[in-house]
C-alpha cells in the first residue's frame, strides 16, 4: 500500500512549477532541505523516480511527469474540500464553479455572467479553462456544478441541459482582401493559410471534410489548441481561421472581422452536470442565461431536444455507415 502524505505532494506539484528546488521552497515558505525531504520521501513511497538529478539541477523524469496530472488532480480536489469547508463553516453561500473549453471561458460563459441578477451572484465564482475532455472530467469528478463543452461528450453519469448546434465561421484581418466579402467561399481558402484547431476528433474533423468535400486544398494549415489562439494569428494576417460560434460572434480581439462561408460547418456542443447532483439556483440560472447569450449573437443557432440523441450522434460523427452498431 502506498502512505502519501498531502505536504509531499504539494512539495512535488511546487517544484514541477518552480522547476527547481530553490523556487518550490520559495513557493511553499519552507528550506530547501526540508523540500528535498519531502520530495525523497514521496519517490520512496511511489517505488520511482519523480526526477532526474544532475548535480543541483534536476528535470521530471518520464514517470513523474506521467504523475503529475494525477497529483495536480487530487491536490485540487483537496483544496476543493478545504474550500467547501470554510464555506460551510461560516454559512456562506455556495460558490458557482463551471469547466468549460476555452471558446466558452472566454466568450460565451463571461457574456452570461455579467447579466446574472446581483442577488443570484455568490461571492466567489470559479471560472475553469479546460480542454472538452478535462471539463467532462471536472462534472464527473465533482470539482464543477456544470461544464460546457463541445461534443462528443457521451460519459455515464452527465445529465445533459441541452445539445445545441451553430455554424462555424471565418475570422480574418481587417487588412485581409478577403474581409471586403459579405461571405467567404469554401473556395476562397485554397492556397490560403488556413487556421484551425488541433484535435482531429472534434471540430478540426469537420474543417478537413469541408475543405475535401470543395477539393479545396490549403496552402498551409495552422493548427492550434485553443480557437482565441487561431483568432489571434489570423490578426497578424498570416492566414484565415475557421472557427466555431462561440468564438467567432463573442468578444474578439482588434484587428479581425467575421464573414460568414458559404458552407456549413457544424459546430455541436452541450451544457452538462452531474446525473442526480442538485444544481444553485444560481448555477440553473447561469445556465439559462449561457444558451439566451448564445441564441442570441451564434447565427443559425439550434437547440436540439436533450433526448434527441441519435439526431445530435449524427451531426456529432456524421451518419452512421449502414450495418453499423446505433
Amino acid at each position: 500500500m502506498i502512505a502519501m502524505e498531502i505536504r509531499e505532494l504539494e512539495a512535488f506539484l511546487a517544484v514541477m512549477s518552480a522547476g527547481s528546488i530553490t523556487g518550490a521552497a520559495r513557493l511553499l515558505d519552507r528550506s530547501q532541505s526540508q523540500v528535498t525531504r519531502l520530495i525523497q520521501d514521496l519517490e520512496t513511497s511511489l517505488g520511482f523516480a519523480l526526477f532526474d538529478r544532475n548535480g543541483p539541477r534536476i528535470m521530471p523524469s518520464d514517470k513523474g511527469v506521467a504523475f503529475h496530472a494525477e497529483a495536480e488532480r487530487f491536490i485540487s480536489g483537496i483544496e476543493h474540500l478545504r474550500n467547501r469547508a470554510q464555506r460551510i463553516s461560516l454559512k456562506e453561500p455556495e460558490p458557482v464553479e463551471i469547466a468549460a473549453t476555452p471558446a466558452f471561458a472566454t466568450g460565451m460563459v463571461p457574456l452570461a455572467l455579467a447579466e446574472l441578477p446581483e442577488a443570484l451572484l455568490p461571492h466567489t465564482v470559479f471560472l475553469r479553462s479546460m480542454p472538452a475532455e478535462a471539463a467532462v472530467q471536472a462534472v464527473l469528478g465533482r470539482t464543477a456544478d456544470f461544464c460546457v463543452t463541445s461534443l462528443p461528450a457521451e460519459q455515464p453519469g452527465l445529465e445533459a441541459h441541452g445539445y445545441f448546434q451553430g455554424r462555424c465561421a471565418a475570422v480574418l484581418s481587417v487588412n485581409d482582401p478577403l474581409a471586403a466579402k459579405d461571405v467567404v467561399s469554401i473556395t476562397d481558402l485554397a492556397d490560403q493559410t488556413v487556421i484551425t484547431l488541433a484535435n482531429p476528433f472534434r471540430l478540426r474533423r469537420r474543417v478537413d471534410k469541408a475543405l475535401q468535400d470543395a477539393n479545396v486544398r490549403a496552402g498551409r494549415i495552422i493548427a492550434t489548441s485553443a480557437a482565441m489562439s487561431a483568432v489571434q494569428v489570423a490578426s497578424t494576417g498570416m492566414g484565415i481561421a475557421i472557427v466555431e460560434p462561440a468564438t467567432a460572434y463573442g468578444p474578439l480581439t482588434a484587428g479581425v472581422t467575421v464573414r460568414p462561408l458559404d458552407v456549413d460547418i457544424p459546430f455541436l456542443w452541450g451544457i452538462f452536470s452531474a446525473t442526480a447532483r442538485p444544481l444553485s439556483a444560481t448555477a440553473q440560472e447561469l445556465i439559462e442565461l449561457i444558451i439566451r447569450v448564445a441564441s442570441a449573437r451564434m447565427p443559425d443557432f439550434i437547440a436540439h431536444d436533450p433526448r434527441a440523441s441519435g439526431r445530435v450522434a449524427d451531426v456529432t460523427y456524421g451518419e452512421s455507415v449502414e450495418g453499423d452498431a446505433p
